[in-house]
């Protein structure tokens, strides 16, 4: 698997339709969605899924009152019951002779929501509108099993690193595998995302109702760079695991050479008396830019200078994400990237 700053042929995104996921702010979601693809479109192509012809036909009036570059938008329709194709899409993958190829992890809404079986046939979709390739990932313990993952939950370095957390794969809440160990997953992340070196975190961000995905903690920005999102206060949430993962990435370092770049949380973005999964490090690299969410915090400008050091050469673009984490996501989380060909077989 390709790292995300790689050149993209395109991103993926779905039309925000499910209103349960913003109560009272679906309106306001829909002209953010507006913003992020207007932003989009100037880097590389936009392919929306829209939930039917009507929702189509709004998206676009939408998109063109935002002065959006249609010409780099194709709106799709394919019925979903989220928007998350981070997580219900299929992961873009390079094969031996670098061309792009699919693969389709089982999904199960993360483990916790009933309803899912529009988005487990999102990378059916997606190979319907490419045409490429598509392996359907399958447990290593049990070869007749569809293995369950979801691509918030993975973050690769494209030189065969990977990180995950504990949280999500081997704690007891939210079980995507029942009974698949530890050497069982890495076996997994080696046979489809060509990963050998897992990265073991431990928890993920306060709020996160993935139970654990990494892209809310911890992100590449270069093969051998990590961010963490880091909480110094220790009465906060997320303070114990800041400091629980940092110690893992140091352990990392050790084995192979490792930096680590801290970024700060936000203040706790609170709904109704609920955490929500506010963070930084749900950022989105596309072409020549970064998408970061913001939180009309102070620590949103020191968080977009870090994120400007790291990606040097790269425009950063900060994108209002109050209402949108309301939905329990933001950027990376929405998004999906289909990288270019490689330009050998090595991926260079």
């Amino acid at each position: 698997m390709p790292a995300e700053w790689e050149r993209h042929d395109a991103t993926w995104i779905s039309w925000p339709h499910h209103e349960p996921d913003w109560p009272g702010k679906i309106e306001a979601v829909r002209w953010v969605y507006a913003e992020i693809v207007r932003v989009l479109a100037n880097h590389e192509r936009v392919e929306i899924l829209c939930q039917s012809e009507a929702a189509r036909d709004s998206a676009a009036v939408m998109l063109r009152a935002h002065d959006v570059a249609m010409q780099r938008v194709n709106l799709i329709v394919v019925p979903t019951d989220r928007v998350w194709l981070r997580d219900s899409g299929p992961s873009f993958v390079w094969n031996a002779n670098g061309e792009v190829e699919m693969v389709a992890w089982d999904f199960d809404a993360w483990a916790k929501y009933d309803n899912y079986e529009r988005d487990r046939r999102v990378p059916d979709a997606v190979q319907r509108v490419t045409g490429l390739p598509l392996t359907r990932a399958m447990r290593p313990d049990d070869e007749r099993a569809p293995l369950v993952l979801e691509g918030g939950g993975i973050e690769v370095n494209g030189q065969g690193r990977i990180l995950v957390t504990e949280e999500w794969l081997l704690s007891d809440v939210q079980v995507r595998n029942p009974g698949l160990t530890r050497v069982g997953y890495e076996e997994a992340f080696a046979r489809y995302l060509g990963c050998g070196d897992t990265i073991w975190l431990g928890n993920g961000c306060a709020g996160d109702d993935t139970h654990g995905h990494i892209d809310d903690i911890a992100r590449f920005v270069n093969f051998d760079t990590v961010t963490l999102a880091y909480e110094s206060d220790p009465s906060d949430a997320n303070h114990a695991s800041s400091v629980d993962n940092l110690e893992r990435l140091r352990l990392a370092a050790a084995r192979q050479p490792l930096n680590v770049a801290l970024l700060p949380y936000p203040r706790p973005v609170v709904m109704d008396g609920q955490r929500l999964p506010a963070s930084y490090a749900n950022f989105y690299i596309a072409n020549d830019v970064v998408l970061v969410p913001t939180f009309n915090d102070p620590n949103d400008r020191v968080a977009l200078g870090i994120i400007a050091d790291l990606f040097p050469g790269r425009s950063v673009v900060g994108i209002h994400a109050v209402d949108l984490v309301w939905g329990l996501g933001t950027l990376h989380c929405l998004t999906q990237q289909q990288p270019a060909m490689a330009l050998n077989s090595s991926g260079t």
